[in-house]
């Protein structure tokens, strides 16, 4: 068939459509135009993570735990055959748990991810990966080691940033404003995390600023930090899935910037293909000025904008996949 070996493999276009949308949305596209393709969800350690390493099965379970202020919640894990349980700690301390105006990174505390943790164990985990993105924390992990003193099980922890703990990179100064913190504020969230003792001899590592600081909590009590998208390439086996005779890879994520080329979806997908000589095309729901040369350094063949326009997303991927599947049909018969 013609264009047999195109894989759709997307990151969320967050508030707008999760990644296997997407994945479906660029997929059907390809149908339309007579291309069958596979559809591969990913993420880079940030929500969507336990989705995207849920194709080996496994069961989803819940849990009572407290959201970042404390209140009950019901928070997912998935329990996976082979013993390993998937975490996020987006499910319990969550930004997405809070309204704009509860927004208090100086009040919320990481307690409930080491509930959750607690609880995959209950459940008969014998080792966890925890997905770091997207908490509404900056508290070091101090709410964790309320409940977590020590690791019950190995955990591998998988962030979706490369930054330190401490400094202009660092968590509370990079990553702070953007969970509600003030200026005044960011300067004290800096101060109580250099005020940790026990994270002090790992806060220059890569990823230790994940998730206002637990990064480096986790490596305190011995976990093995990994870039979230190295992690979920190796698990879903991505470069077997491209040496199985791939010729294109279509990637993507709401806002493609500055970031994408840093350890999110789209640079490691771009990096697989180019060392597998497979073509890969970037979709960005917007493409921010000066994005295009890093990926393009990394191996992306095309940065393709959507345009920007949220409500016509999963229309716009469809448009998208459907344009390459036709090129596709012309250049096989060409």
């Amino acid at each position: 068939m013609p264009g047999r070996g195109v894989v759709c493999c997307p990151d969320s276009f967050k508030g707008v459509l999760s990644a296997a949308d997407a994945a479906a949305a660029l997929a059907g596209g390809f149908r339309a135009a007579g291309i069958e393709a596979v559809e591969l969800p990913l993420a880079d350690g940030g929500e969507g993570t336990a989705d995207a390493l849920s194709f080996r099965g496994g069961e989803w379970r819940t849990a009572t735990v407290t959201d970042p202020l404390g209140r009950p919640v019901e928070a997912r894990f998935l329990l996976r055959g082979d013993g390993v349980a998937v975490v996020e700690a987006a499910e319990a301390v969550g930004l997405w748990r809070l309204a704009p105006d509860e927004l208090d990174p100086i009040r919320a505390s990481s307690r409930g991810l080491g509930e959750l943790l607690l609880a995959a164990v209950a459940a008969g985990a014998r080792r966890i990966i925890v997905a770091l993105g997207g908490t509404a924390t900056v508290d070091g992990g101090l709410g964790m080691r309320e409940v977590l003193d020590r690791l019950p099980v190995p955990v591998t922890a998988a962030c979706d940033v490369r930054n330190p703990l401490l400094g202009r990179r660092g968590a509370a100064r990079a990553f702070g404003p953007q969970k509600g913190a003030t200026p005044v504020q960011v300067e004290e969230l800096e101060r109580r995390l250099a005020a940790i003792p026990e994270l002090a001899p790992v806060a220059a590592l890569a990823g230790a600023g994940s998730a206002g600081g637990l990064g480096a909590a986790f490596a305190a009590l011995g976990a093995e930090l990994v870039a979230g998208i190295d992690l979920v390439l190796r698990e879903v086996d991505f470069d077997g899935i491209l040496a199985s005779g791939v010729r294109l890879a279509v990637t993507g994520e709401g806002g493609v910037d500055a970031s994408s080329a840093e350890g999110k979806v789209p640079a490691g997908v771009a990096t697989a293909c180019a060392g597998r000589g497979v073509a890969c095309v970037v979709a960005g729901g917007t493409v921010a000025p000066g994005a295009e040369p890093a990926l393009y350094e990394l191996g992306a063949t095309a940065v393709f904008p959507l345009g920007g326009r949220p409500e016509r997303t999963r229309d716009d991927l469809a448009a998208c996949g459907e344009a390459l599947g036709r090129l596709l049909a012309r250049l096989a018969f060409a």
